[in-house]
C-alpha cells in the first residue's frame, strides 16, 4: 500500500510542480512520504465493527487532516491536486471537486468489489469534504460588512490602519426619520474574515455605538487588501 501511495501520487506531484509552483510540489512530497512511511510503520486498532461509524468518523478525521494540510500548502493525496487545479479553473470548492472525483472512482470499485463497500466509501468521501471545506473556507470565511455611521471618516481609517483592510465608500442617505427627511452620510463596505469579526465590532461600538452593521457571508473575492486563504497567495 505504501508502495501505491508513493507511486501513484508522482503524476500528481508533477502537476502540482507545474500549476503551483516549487514550494507547494516540495511540501506535498514530504508529506505524502510521510503518509507513506505511516502506514507503513503504524498500526492502527480497530476501534469499532460499525461500519457506519467508520465511515462517518474515518472521514471527519479524514478531512480534518486533508484540510490542515492544504492550509499548510500541501496535499497528501494525488486527487486534492487535481481538485485544486480544477477549482481554479470551474471556480467551485476543493469539497465539490473531491466528491465528483470519487463518485467516479467508487462508481468503478462498485464494479469490481460490491455496492455496500462503494456506498459505504461515499459516505466516508461525503463527510471528509464538509470537514475539508469548514477547515479551508469557514473558519476563515469571508464576511462582506455594510456600516452606515456618521463618524464614518474615523471608521474607515481603522479599518485601513488597525486592520490593514481596503474599504469602499459610497454616497448615501439616511432614510429613517421624519416624513420626507433624509440626512446625507457615507456607506462603507469591506470584506473580512469570520476571525477578524470581533475586533471590527469593538472598533465600531467604541467609535459610534449608534452604527448600522449588516454582515453577508461571501463566497469568495479576487483582488483587494483582503487576507488570503490557504493556496490563494
Amino acid at each position: 500500500m505504501y508502495i501505491l501511495i508513493i507511486s501513484i501520487n508522482i503524476p500528481f506531484i508533477i502537476l502540482g510542480y507545474k500549476t503551483l509552483g516549487r514550494q507547494f510540489a516540495l511540501k506535498t512530497t514530504l508529506a505524502i512520504s510521510g503518509l507513506a512511511l505511516c502506514v507503513a510503520t503504524v498500526h492502527f486498532p480497530n476501534v469499532t465493527d460499525d461500519n457506519l461509524l467508520v465511515a462517518i468518523f474515518g472521514g471527519f478525521f479524514l478531512g480534518a487532516g486533508i484540510g490542515l494540510s492544504v492550509r499548510g500548502g500541501a496535499v497528501i493525496d494525488g486527487t486534492e491536486v487535481l481538485a485544486i487545479f480544477l477549482s481554479k479553473k470551474l471556480g467551485t470548492t476543493l469539497g465539490d471537486i473531491i466528491i465528483v472525483i470519487n463518485v467516479l472512482i467508487f462508481s468503478t470499485a462498485a464494479y469490481f468489489l460490491s455496492i455496500e463497500i462503494a456506498l459505504y466509501s461515499m459516505i466516508t468521501y461525503m463527510a471528509a469534504s464538509k470537514t475539508l471545506d469548514f477547515i479551508i473556507e469557514g473558519i476563515e470565511e469571508y464576511i462582506g460588512v455594510t456600516i452606515v455611521a456618521y463618524q464614518s471618516e474615523e471608521i474607515r481609517q481603522m479599518i485601513i490602519n488597525e486592520m490593514g483592510r481596503g474599504v469602499t465608500v459610497y454616497n448615501g442617505k439616511r432614510g429613517y426619520g421624519k416624513k420626507d427627511e433624509t440626512k446625507p452620510v457615507d456607506i462603507i463596505y469591506t470584506v473580512i474574515t469570520r476571525l477578524e469579526l470581533r475586533k471590527l465590532n469593538a472598533e465600531i461600538q467604541r467609535i459610534e455605538p449608534t452604527a448600522f452593521v449588516v454582515m453577508n457571508s461571501v463566497k469568495d473575492t479576487k483582488g483587494g487588501m483582503i487576507k488570503q486563504r490557504p493556496l490563494k497567495h
